[in-house]
């Protein structure tokens, strides 16, 4: 990747506060799953949508009513990634969330299911695995007045077609680590 598209990649990267929640796409309890087979810039390549799984049921928690839209979107470049979250308790608007990309399903109750981050490093066998938001696809959002978030990641890889989630994490991503706290809610992300 030349220099010229690696800033336009880190330009592009943007997180936006909001939501295009419905009252009909709110009370969306099933995962709606839409494809398309081609790979022009903006073709959405997958949209997940509907209720988050709760990860831990031993607590109550800001998401335990939230529902989320995913959108992963392929071009030559590489991939956007687009995350709508609404239904989070307004006790918590103005906190900051980490939301990634990870390797396995959403099992509720099952933080540990879901796998690790989705990494293009690992997936291509590259070592040694770098961890960056230009490896992983993080979507970290701030919970608004009305109990929405949103964000968008513009990452240089197309993640692998498969049975994924997207995690949505007790606090922001730290960037040198990529870790971000404990696994609150999961949206299933699954396309061929």
């Amino acid at each position: 990747m030349n220099t010229h598209t690696r800033l336009g990649t880190r330009v592009g990267r943007r997180l936006a506060q909001g939501g295009v929640a419905t009252a009909a796409a709110a009370s969306a309890g099933l995962l709606a799953v839409a494809m398309a087979t081609g790979v022009e810039a903006g073709t959405p390549t997958a949209v997940s949508r509907g209720e988050v799984s709760h990860l831990d049921n031993s607590v109550v928690h800001a998401f335990d009513a939230a529902s989320a839209q995913v959108t992963l979107a392929s071009s030559a470049a590489g991939a956007t990634a687009t995350l709508h979250v609404w239904g989070v308790s307004p006790d918590v608007s103005g906190s900051r969330f980490g939301a990634h990309l990870h390797n396995g399903p959403c099992v509720a109750g099952s933080g540990g299911a879901a796998g690790g981050h989705y990494n293009s490093d690992a997936a291509s066998g590259q070592s040694p695995v770098r961890v960056s938001d230009d490896t992983e696809v993080w979507l970290d959002f701030t919970v608004n007045e009305e109990g929405r978030g949103a964000a968008t990641a513009v990452v240089p890889f197309t993640p692998v077609p498969g049975t994924r989630s997207v995690v949505i994490h007790a606090q922001q991503t730290d960037h040198l680590t990529g870790l971000a706290g404990a696994r609150v809610a999961c949206l299933p992300v699954v396309w061929q």
